[in-house]
């Protein structure tokens, strides 16, 4: 039997290959059937269900190997009739249990080099690329796949995510635009395009474009129908929307699964930017940080961690002082395939995180400024790590850098002319500085905006 994608499968049964292509279907499309393999996985014999249930447990980011993932892949491995594709992924899963990442890429580009159109394979890769930085890698590999599959919706989304991490704007937007035609419906050809609009300023236009699809994503995963809105909220607080951002994250961003580590690092960050406008956001701090208490060991991923060290110093929990130990240890540890991660920017920006968290604003910038030019080694993407610029430039108004301060936000509103959070804050800047004309510009851009 063939998958959904047209690869040649082991799989014998209807119930088997539902699960398989459910995975496939939920795995590139952020649909919520890919948990039907681990209900199949129950009962099935194929090795191919197993791998993906296994595949599914490795995605899970619960901070360590779940076990889980180790059974399916004992049980896929038990199995007999794996063809040459099959067991390629199942030595990605293997080496993946193994902390091999290196030997994950290098497996899943000997199978994407024989079949092309094993998308799962293509984001497999993608996934490790980005939480590590390696965005020009993101977009090399989908040269593997561009002749087989550029005819898939699910591939022109990835490799539009990957020219947008890349900053080549022209060229993600095309890739998008194409994936719609293909696929109206295309949530992470969506998400390329809320990027490419926020990061070129076209604010407006953003949020015509994402309420328009609003009601396609209660079919989506927890992670990316959160994250979807989460780009929603940022169209508005740069509209000065600051209500309609609060009211999204309790109504959307902070409402699916809480126990989820991407759901968990973007309820962080949307609370902090919120903030850093002014917003007063009442006990939410003390709500998010009961979820995020049992993260205090984690540091598997770093860009994540940062969030869940921010959201717990912030609620003043004792917990953040363990995880910040823990952040000091990973960076220590030369071992571990995360210690350069950890060493040459997580831990200075985790101490400059908890500086700003506890409020010891002079301790920020001496923190952030070694490794501001370095931040994009530890993952996420440029519009999730913007928050750090700002941090920095909070930072900066605190303490009294106002020419530092004048830099960023003018070099901001180059992008993004009309946005209120930097005229407003603009507008107080050349106020102190006695620069009335500046003020009455930066007050007559809010008009234009408010």
């Amino acid at each position: 039997m063939q998958d959904i994608l047209g690869n040649a499968t082991t799989v014998q049964t209807a119930q088997d290959l539902r699960a398989v292509n459910d995975f496939i279907e939920g795995f590139l499309g952020y649909n919520q059937c890919i948990i039907t393999v681990l209900a199949t996985a129950e009962t099935s014999q194929n090795g191919l269900v197993h791998i993906y249930a296994g595949l599914l447990w490795m995605l899970s980011e619960t901070g360590d190997i779940p076990p889980a993932a180790q059974q399916h892949a004992q049980r896929a491995r038990a199995a007999t009739g794996l063809n040459a594709r099959e067991q390629l992924l199942l030595q990605t899963l293997t080496l993946w249990l193994q902390s091999d990442m290196v030997g994950v890429r290098q497996t899943l580009q000997t199978l994407l080099s024989q079949w092309p159109r094993d998308l799962v394979a293509l984001k497999i890769h993608q996934y490790d690329d980005f939480n590590n930085g390696r965005f020009l890698e993101m977009l090399r590999i989908t040269e593997l796949c561009h002749s087989a599959a550029s005819g898939s919706a699910y591939f022109q989304g990835m490799r539009a995510f990957a020219f947008e991490q890349c900053h080549l704007f022209d060229h993600a937007e095309q890739a998008a635009r194409q994936a719609l035609v293909l696929d109206p419906q295309e949530a992470w050809a969506q998400h390329a395009l809320a990027h490419i609009m926020l990061t070129q300023g076209r604010i407006k236009e953003g949020v015509s474009f994402l309420s328009a699809h609003t009601q396609e994503w209660g079919r989506l995963t927890s992670f990316l129908y959160t994250h979807l809105w989460w780009h929603k909220a940022l169209f508005h607080i740069s509209l000065g929307q600051q209500d309609v951002a609060l009211a999204i994250y309790d109504e959307h961003c902070w409402a699916r699964d809480r126990t989820f580590s991407q759901d968990q690092a973007g309820a962080v960050s949307l609370l902090l930017r919120l903030e850093l406008t002014g917003v007063d956001i009442g006990n939410r701090w003390e709500d998010l940080s009961a979820y995020l208490v049992p993260r205090q060991h984690d540091v598997a991923q770093p860009f994540l961690t940062l969030h869940y060290l921010y959201g717990l110093l912030r609620a003043r929990k004792p917990e953040g002082d363990v995880l910040l130990t823990a952040i000091r240890g990973a960076a220590a540890q030369k071992k571990s395939t995360l210690h350069a991660a950890w060493r040459e920017v997580g831990a200075a920006l985790a101490e400059a995180l908890a500086a700003h968290a506890q409020e010891r604003y002079d301790a920020v910038l001496p923190l952030l400024d070694p490794v501001m030019g370095r931040i994009g080694q530890i993952g996420g993407s440029h519009a999730q790590r913007d928050l750090f610029e700002q941090v920095a430039l909070d930072a900066m108004l605190r303490t009294g850098k106002s020419s530092r301060a004048q830099q960023i936000l003018e070099t901001r509103r180059l992008t993004t002319p009309y946005d209120v959070p930097t005229n407003k804050a603009l507008a107080a800047l050349y106020e102190q500085s006695g620069l009335n004309a500046l003020v009455q510009e930066a007050r007559d851009r809010l008009l234009r905006t408010l």
